[in-house]
């Protein structure tokens, strides 16, 4: 506020002189200055009054220089801060009302100092500050009220002008909680099984709401919780089911409830522990035959709590004994083991396999396949041939055409028929043999009659026969010749 301090300093000007006139009382005063003469200055210091006595033109220089020292003029007091803005309640219960608010647009150049939080019950002005000191943030509890009241609550900012007008909520406020019916809000990943291994660690977080703050349980199958097992931590927000380490009699079906008052939700979780199966119960050679081996092996007793995914089976030729895989992920209980090199002796061996990976052991055969050394005849099978005779067949049919003098035109159509037929093309039951007038042509069935510009007398009733030894087929059309249109112009 740089108005203010030039008012100031022009009245410090003008209060020396006045002063000027009890100079002679002041006059004595200098000699503690010359009493000073440890400094390095002092010398050049003590004549200068001197010099000024006899000159009072000068003298308002001298007691400028002696004013100095002395304390500014303090500034105007401050104002206070403008109103606090934005009051609101962020949450209440049986006892306690939490309010949240802004800071004022206007504060002022010496700051904030804190707010003043003040209450009143309902149809009263009897207002009270709830907090012995200065609250520095822009939310509060009010604590420790009567549940049922209705309180009207205000806010005061306050600095080194004072305090600032009040905001205040519009109504009051009934300290009660807001009671919410409880809701299990089940992650969408849990909704169906969650599957696990064995030793791994669970950590479910299930959020719910609810107001006042629900009470959870937890119940397996109807029956309370391991809590050796089990550990259970519920916040006001959620309930978290906790396992260090995982076995498979943790399966089974999780049951959390929260009620509040008279009402209740409940979500279930389904866990299913598993781990690595046991092998298959036995295997057997059921036959040899060639170059071929088929087996047979029975499901596991043990399936690790899940569904058997298939099975690994291996050879081993029992002169190197080195075991090779034949087949993975297979999912039937027998196979036949193909590819065996005649004259070795093979044993077989199984394994399980589950979601949880391979299983340890396998069981091995006992018996033994071996491939013996045996000529093989070769007699292939006899075959009856088909009998693809058939008689001439039509099976598009020619359809009645016009055309105009001059202009080549085609007739069309298909036949079938073993052995292939001899195709006659005849027009008025006469053959039309070889007359290069008309183009005869039949690829794969498909025959055509070209007419190369008829004339006037082309028309007529045309006829194609097929015929081969067991038997003939006929199809016929009819062809206009029209006369070619002329214009009355080129008739003049």
């Amino acid at each position: 506020m740089p108005s203010k301090p030039a008012p100031i300093k022009k009245a410090a000007g003008k209060e020396p002189a006045k002063k000027e006139e009890k100079a002679p009382e002041a006059a004595p005063e200098p000699a503690p200055a010359e009493a000073a003469p440890v400094e390095e200055v002092p010398a050049e210091a003590a004549p200068a009054p001197a010099e000024g006595e006899g000159a009072p033109a000068e003298g308002e220089a001298a007691p400028a220089a002696v004013e100095e020292p002395k304390p500014p003029t303090p500034p105007p007091a401050d104002e206070p801060t403008s109103v606090p803005l934005d009051m609101f309640i962020e949450d209440k219960n049986d006892t306690s009302v939490t309010i949240i608010w802004s800071q004022p647009e206007v504060i002022g150049p010496s700051g904030l100092d804190g707010y003043t939080i003040e209450i009143c019950k309902d149809g009263t002005e009897d207002w009270k500050a709830v907090n012995e000191e200065l609250q520095k943030s822009c939310r509060y509890a009010i604590k420790n009220q009567t549940t049922g009241d209705r309180l009207k609550i205000r806010v005061v900012a306050v600095n080194a002008g004072g305090r600032s007008p009040p905001v205040t909520l519009p109504e009051a406020v009934l300290v009660k909680e807001v009671a919410d019916r409880p809701k299990v809000r089940l992650p969408r990943f849990l909704r169906q099984r969650y599957v696990a291994q064995v030793g791994e660690k669970i950590n479910l977080t299930i959020p719910f709401t609810g107001k006042p703050k629900p009470v959870v349980s937890w119940t397996k199958a109807g029956a309370p919780l391991d809590t050796k097992r089990v550990n259970i931590r519920s916040s006001d927000k959620d309930s978290i089911l906790f396992i260090r380490a995982a076995e498979r009699n943790d399966s089974g079906v999780y049951e959390m409830c929260v009620k509040v008052d008279d009402f209740d939700d409940k979500a279930t979780v389904t866990l299913q522990i598993v781990e690595l199966p046991g092998p298959p119960a036995s295997i057997k050679i059921v036959d040899t035959w060639g170059f071929n081996a088929a087996l047979e092996w029975t499901p596991p007793k043990d399936k690790g709590n899940t569904e058997i995914t298939g099975y690994t089976i291996q050879k081993a030729d029992k002169k190197t004994g080195d075991w090779f895989t034949v087949l993975e992920h297979y999912h039937r209980l027998n196979a036949t083991i193909s590819d065996l090199i005649m004259g070795n002796t093979y044993k077989f061996r199984v394994y399980s396999e589950n979601k949880c990976g391979m299983s340890d052991n396998c069981v091995i055969s006992k018996e033994e396949a071996k491939i013996l050394k045996i000529g093989i005849d070769y007699k292939p099978p006899e075959y009856q041939h088909h009998d693809f005779t058939e008689a001439p067949k039509f099976t598009t049919n020619m359809t009645d055409r016009a055309t105009t003098v001059g202009y080549s035109t085609k007739l069309l159509c298909a036949v079938r028929g073993f052995p292939k037929p001899k195709i006659v093309w005849m027009k008025n039951q006469m053959i039309i043999g070889d007359d290069p007038k008309y183009r005869q042509i039949c690829v794969q069935g498909i025959c055509s009659l070209e007419i190369r510009k008829p004339g006037n007398f082309d028309g007529g009733v045309y006829s194609c026969k097929a015929k081969n030894d067991l038997g003939e087929a006929v199809v016929t059309c009819k062809l206009e010749v029209k006369q070619p249109v002329v214009a009355d112009a080129d008739k003049k």
